[in-house]
């Protein structure tokens, strides 16, 4: 309903279906796009690509795009910050079937479905140095703080638990010394 609201125009229709089931009543295309959605579906990625890729016609493209080393790449955090963080994603990992390396896995997709003329492109889509927006700000506390919530972590290197994590979070990642980056990696190919 909110694509509907905010983006209908004539010619262009909204269907929701599960990916992981029978996708074929919404008929073939020449190209089909997949962003930002293998990186939740860690142990049924290839499945999902494979259910996909019927969506696509001979000679159609399929491009996959994900972030690759997600939430982890980081610099001038303190060392219980960044200790604490890889145990929130480890724990996302193991309870939430998360992948924060699922970038580095589209070639394989394609590749194993005999994708032709494939095609990679790697750039940055978080690229964060000196002084910090404060959309940027919003953004990382928000992600940091949701998934750490409901990753199973026992913030045990804190005493005061998650409030006590959140705080340190927040502060070091104002500082401008801080570096942040995650890659974007983007694979596309051509359906034989």
């Amino acid at each position: 309903s909110h694509a509907r609201h905010r983006y209908q125009q004539d010619g262009l229709f909204f269907q929701q279906a599960d990916f992981f089931g029978d996708l074929s009543a919404l008929g073939a295309f020449d190209f089909v796009w997949v962003r930002f959605v293998l990186e939740f579906h860690r142990s049924r990625a290839t499945e999902l690509v494979s259910n996909l890729s019927r969506l696509v016609k001979p000679g159609g493209v399929l491009c996959l795009v994900d972030l690759d080393y997600n939430c982890l790449s980081h610099a001038g955090l303190p060392a219980r910050v960044d200790e604490t963080i890889q145990d929130v994603i480890k724990g996302l990992e193991e309870k939430a079937d998360f992948d924060p390396y699922a970038g580095r896995r589209l070639y394989s997709y394609l590749y194993d479905l005999d994708y032709q003329d494939v095609r990679l492109d790697m750039s940055s889509h978080h690229l964060i140095y000196g002084q910090l927006s404060e959309a940027e700000r919003y953004n990382w506390e928000r992600k940091v703080l949701v998934a750490a919530r409901r990753s199973g972590c026992d913030f045990s290197r804190y005493p005061g638990g998650f409030d006590d994590f959140a705080r340190e979070f927040a502060r070091s990642f104002r500082d401008p010394r801080r570096f942040t980056y995650t890659p974007l990696i983007c694979c596309c190919g051509k359906k034989p």
